[in-house]
């Protein structure tokens, strides 16, 4: 397999789609990411896959060690990232099982770790953050959806909550009028972390339910897991052929 400068950060499960070859450990100045990286191969491109919650998924997403994951896949020699998310709909167009290739977020999280920054050894740096997913990365996704006909929205504002509880109906109804059209709650500070240490990162979200008063029905976990299982096989069409493109 060809040298791994891609790193992949997602659900412990995504790690089933692909071979692994090996897992590395390792630790940080900030500490053990939330898994050892696995080396995983993409149809013959090598890349680095960190499950983001753990092995097995436990660390909630305002426990995420998200300094370590991003400083642990740069140590490995990463400099382009892929993220996968799940997400809820607060754009009421969007289907369960949509995937997004998102270009904008708003930050609603509290008490994260969010910078390199923190007054240690590192220095100060206040990084341009205008266009958070713009690069060659999320070019790729894009050109590898029509390329393999997958489906993907390519526009998207991912708005970050703290969770681990859902958000309730007035929460999502202030993201829709801030212009969220999709919400998580690990898109921040990842992004963030990865512009400031030099990675070209994307996120590519997966809807998994409608969110909070979107639509009439109750969100159901059991639906959510099931709608996830049945958009993974796009999932790896998309990385594979995403990958393959990115030098």
């Amino acid at each position: 397999m060809t040298s791994a400068n891609v790193g992949i950060i997602g659900g412990t499960g995504a790690l089933d789609l692909f071979d692994a070859y090996e897992s590395t450990a390792l630790t940080t100045p900030f500490g053990p990411p939330s898994a050892r990286p696995v080396r995983i191969d993409l149809d013959g491109r090598a890349a680095w896959f960190l499950a983001r919650h753990g092995r097995p998924h436990r660390i909630p997403p305002h426990r995420v060690n998200y300094r370590a994951n991003l400083h642990a896949l740069r140590t490995l020699g990463c400099t382009r990232v892929i993220a996968v998310s799940a997400v809820g709909a607060v754009d009421p167009a969007l289907d369960n099982g949509a995937l997004v290739a998102v270009d904008q977020l708003i930050d609603y999280t509290w008490g994260r770790a969010h910078t390199f920054s923190d007054g240690g050894s590192a220095p100060l740096r206040h990084v341009e953050f205008e266009k958070p997913y713009d690069g060659a990365v999320r070019r790729a996704l894009i050109e590898a959806a029509s390329e393999s006909s997958v489906p993907l929205v390519t526009e998207g504002c991912y708005g970050a909550t703290q969770g681990p509880r859902l958000e309730t109906a007035a929460e999502i109804a202030r993201l829709a009028r801030d212009g969220c059209t999709v919400v998580g709650m690990t898109g921040m500070p990842e992004a963030g972390l990865a512009r400031e240490i030099g990675m070209d990162y994307a996120n590519l979200c997966v809807v998994a339910n409608a969110a909070a008063g979107v639509a009439d029905t109750p969100i159901s976990e059991e639906e959510i897991h099931r709608v996830l299982a049945s958009a993974m096989e796009r999932v790896r069409r998309l990385l594979v052929a995403a990958v393959a493109r990115i030098d």
